[in-house]
């Protein structure tokens, strides 16, 4: 999945006190800035982090690691006790395929803050990036309980990929009913159902969670691609060549397009 689309992991963004602050950007990246107050240096530190912790997410969604990088360590040299800094950190090294500072970032988040759900919900992802499935979902379970994480659907969506990775289609499912119940708006988790009923033939409900998803004026090739098979396995022959064609004429090089060159339909 591209990075942007399919963002399956908790970043930062949106802890910015609502008080106190105005908005700019920096280098296209919107930011808070806090206005004059009388706060303690440790809050003013902590609020400085924050900051430089919504670059680092804006920088690593448009996929720019190496400046998303310099962003959470300016972080850390704020308040080298910020959580989430230490998860993002984690976050950024997986990406590079740096596992062992990985690891080493998400523990210092987890010591520091081990109830924080993104925390938790982060280092799940770590752990099912790198052969642990089974051990995730308990970190996943554990950020969806907390009331107070924003998007408990999320980590019920990844603990679903997860399971679908290990091909335990009846666990994945429920992961991602479960996701779809507390977030219906995900398309992500639309999509994954879909694809996982498309894979155990029941076409009817396959359909159904395609349907719901906003496809936009320009979908992603995998979106098409699923259309395409979905249109497929119903015989809509209309639609499964209207797809077709598409996918053809605007990502004539991607993986979708050489699949359906192959008429690997099934892969």
């Amino acid at each position: 999945m591209r990075r942007v689309l399919w963002l399956v992991v908790t970043v930062a963004g949106g802890w910015l006190a609502a008080a106190c602050t105005t908005t700019t950007t920096v280098n296209g990246v919107p930011v808070a800035e806090s206005s004059p107050s009388t706060a303690q240096p440790e809050a003013d530190s902590r609020r400085r982090a924050e900051i430089r912790l919504q670059l680092a997410s804006g920088y690593y969604q448009k996929g720019q690691l190496s400046v998303a990088l310099d962003e959470v360590r300016r972080a850390l040299s704020f308040d080298p006790n910020y959580a989430l800094a230490h998860s993002m950190l984690g976050l950024i090294y997986l990406d590079l395929g740096d596992r062992r500072e990985a690891e080493a970032s998400y523990a210092q988040a987890l010591r520091l803050d081990p109830d924080n759900p993104e925390v938790l919900n982060n280092h799940g992802w770590f752990l099912c990036q790198t052969g642990r499935e089974r051990e995730s979902i308990d970190y996943f379970k554990r950020a969806a309980a907390n009331r107070l994480y924003r998007t408990p659907g999320l980590a019920m969506q990844n603990a679903g990929l997860c399971m679908l990775r290990l091909k335990d289609t009846d666990a994945a499912e429920g992961y991602l009913r479960r996701s779809f119940e507390l977030d219906a708006s995900n398309p992500v988790t639309k999509f994954q159902l879909a694809r996982l009923y498309l894979r155990t033939k029941q076409i009817d409900r396959a359909s159904f969670y395609y349907g719901l998803i906003e496809k936009g004026p320009n979908p992603p090739p995998e979106l098409l691609w699923l259309g395409l098979r979905i249109a497929r396995a119903s015989a809509d022959l209309r639609r499964e060549r209207q797809l077709a064609e598409e996918l053809r004429l605007r990502f004539p090089n991607s993986p979708e397009a050489a699949a359906l060159a192959r008429g690997a339909f099934d892969e």
